[in-house]
């Protein structure tokens, strides 16, 4: 039908908001887990010294740097 979208069956998650909080929370968390294990050497290749991912590492896991 012209001007519909999606599939007509679907209907609103109203849980899909909080689920994609936590998936986004987890991959936050790995990713700063993640950063802290690379070497000094490394981290100069990035831009990052020992100090920023210290202080990323410390960092409450809702805290997401892209989120507004």
């Amino acid at each position: 039908m012209k001007g519909q979208t999606g599939c007509a069956g679907w209907t609103k998650r109203p849980l899909s908001g909080l689920f994609q909080a936590i998936a986004r929370w987890q991959v936050l968390r790995y990713e700063r887990r993640l950063v802290a294990t690379l070497s000094d050497a490394a981290l100069k290749d990035i831009g990052l010294s020992r100090a920023d991912v210290e202080h990323e590492a410390h960092r409450h896991f809702w805290e997401d740097p892209l989120r507004k």
